[in-house]
């Protein structure tokens, strides 16, 4: 069996069983070429000189300048473009394609930037360089020396003096025109993706810039960013599972965080008055287009402001930052324009349901109204007394509002049944001063006045600890070293937290947060063959 090195071999199963014949074949090619005293993998570096997309603009440029200085002059026109291949270039990337004309072979070439034509001739890099390059295949790892050039057809090309092998491929990649499909492969091998699908780069490349205005806005309002420990000692009584390890040096388990809030508040306490930190967060819970084991956060918090201050960092860091990377504030999303850069309307609750459900909080004058109107409306809360005013009207926003929310809006004063950190509003202790902001009907964050009362914080963990433990979890516990912070004084603090992967999602059309995580969590294949049920 001969593998055919003009074409990509078409893989869209197993990566492995389907390509051990072809990986056999240049694993013999490879053994043939260190017999001969060519190793490729013993190269450590090659002289790139320039990347392929920068090549193509100065050949274009320097181009323009022959054409206009020779004001239509033939003859100058010849001797200008003949100078410029007198300059010696080096680039080097991935052979991508491959046609033969004769003595004569054409290659598409990329590297990170694009892709380049290559022209290597028998005449011009000599007759054993030549035999030993043409046993070299699609995937290769090449340098090109040589000049730039437009062919009679007009596409800027590199005319290859020499060419050297850096890295040998030993599996062939997918089918030459239609690229790497497989969704579920895509994940698994997203190098190979990168590989396939080089447009797949870009919203990585968006990610980074995202990234990076998200730091420069922040670090520019005088926000310190700091890092917290991944590892926790205890798990503590909120609602997300955590991950569980074990230290064999300490004897103990270990948690990895679901958050990383209460070691930035203890900051606070301690004297910074604006910390952030971009943190990986780990939670032991389903999977979903939106949801995914491993997520990135951003959480801050600010000293002597409260959660209105957070609405207006959070709606002018979204603005600039779409701004910045999108070169607009209107964006599309999955087919819908969503203006972010328009004042996001701002609603309570209680004018949530009122608007989308057409049920008015203020008519119950009970928690035995509120179960009522439920029933009525066929909304599903907690059977028998234990659903009170304030979950009911959570289960009627479930149910009615969070759908309708498409363009930006912020939905705030949460009931305290669902809001165990923030802090109570003065006008009215069933409610807290708690907001969450919402994009095509997806909650991209959550903010805080944060509760500074020790003495309720405390009695709110124990409620969250005392619920857990009924549901059979006996390990969670109060954080009675955040309690002891709060006992030394935090002051009035403002605090906001939202997903960067829901962010980039949205930043760069992305259905899925598969699309955004370079290497999103995944079941191996052997247990998915065995389990199809189960696969994601």
């Amino acid at each position: 069996m001969q593998e055919n090195t003009n074409n990509n071999i078409n893989n869209t199963q197993n990566p492995i069983t389907d390509t051990t014949d072809y990986r056999q074949i240049r694993l013999d090619k490879l053994n043939g070429m260190k017999e001969s005293g060519v190793d490729p993998f013993t190269l450590t570096s090659y002289p790139v000189s320039v990347k392929n997309a920068e090549l193509r603009e100065i050949y274009e440029q320097k181009e323009k300048e022959v054409l206009d200085a020779a004001d239509g002059d033939e003859e100058k026109i010849t001797a200008g473009l003949e100078k410029i291949k007198q300059e010696t270039i080096h680039i080097a990337g991935r052979i991508m394609s491959w046609r033969r004309m004769g003595k004569a072979h054409f290659l598409d070439v990329r590297d990170h930037t694009d892709r380049m034509q290559v022209y290597v001739r028998m005449n011009d890099i000599g007759k054993e360089a030549f035999e030993a390059f043409r046993k070299w295949d699609i995937g290769d790892i090449i340098g090109i020396e040589g000049f730039v050039f437009r062919t009679m057809k007009g596409e800027i090309s590199v005319h290859a003096k020499s060419v050297t092998l850096l890295s040998k491929s030993l599996l062939p990649l997918p089918e030459k025109w239609h690229g790497l499909k497989d969704q579920d492969m895509r994940y698994r091998q997203r190098y190979l993706d990168l590989i396939c699908n080089p447009q797949v780069k870009d919203t990585f490349v968006k990610r980074s810039q995202i990234m990076r205005e998200i730091r420069n806005y922040l670090d520019n309002l005088g926000y310190v960013e700091v890092d917290t420990p991944v590892l926790l000692p205890i798990e503590i009584g909120a609602a997300a599972k955590p991950f569980v390890t074990h230290h064999n040096t300490l004897h103990m388990d270990m948690y990895l965080r679901i958050e990383t809030e209460l070691n930035l508040k203890r900051l606070i306490v301690g004297g910074f008055d604006k910390v952030y930190e971009v943190g990986r967060i780990f939670r032991n819970e389903g999977m979903d287009q939106s949801h995914n084991p491993e997520f990135t956060t951003v959480e801050m918090y600010q000293a002597y402001t409260d959660y209105i201050g957070m609405m207006d960092l959070i709606e002018n860091m979204y603005r600039t930052i779409t701004r910045n990377v999108c070169g607009t504030d209107v964006i599309t999303y999955q087919g819908t324009e969503i203006a972010i850069g328009k004042p996001w309307e701002r609603l309570t609750m209680i004018e949530a349901v009122k608007k989308y459900a057409g049920v008015d909080y203020h008519d119950w004058a009970t928690d035995e109204d509120a179960r009522a109107c439920a029933k009525a409306h066929h909304v599903e809360v907690e059977e028998g007394n234990a659903a009170t005013k304030g979950h009911v009207l959570i289960a009627f926003f479930d149910e009615f509002v969070e759908e309708k929310l498409i363009q930006p809006t912020i939905i705030y004063d949460y009931p305290v049944e669902n809001s165990p950190l923030a802090k109570r509003k003065p006008s009215d202790p069933a409610f807290t001063e708690r907001f969450e902001y919402f994009m095509y009907a997806r909650e991209m964050g959550n903010a805080f006045s944060e509760l500074n009362d020790p003495i309720d914080q405390k009695e709110r963990f124990e409620k969250q600890v005392q619920a857990k433990r009924a549901q059979g979890n006996q390990n969670c516990q109060v954080d009675e070293d955040y309690i002891t912070a709060l006992e030394y004084g935090l002051p009035p603090t403002g605090g906001l937290g939202f997903g960067v992967d829901r962010l980039v999602m949205l930043l760069t059309d992305s259905a899925s947060i598969r699309d955004v995580l370079l290497f999103p969590t995944m079941k191996p294949i052997a247990q998915t063959a065995q389990n199809p049920d189960t696969a994601e």
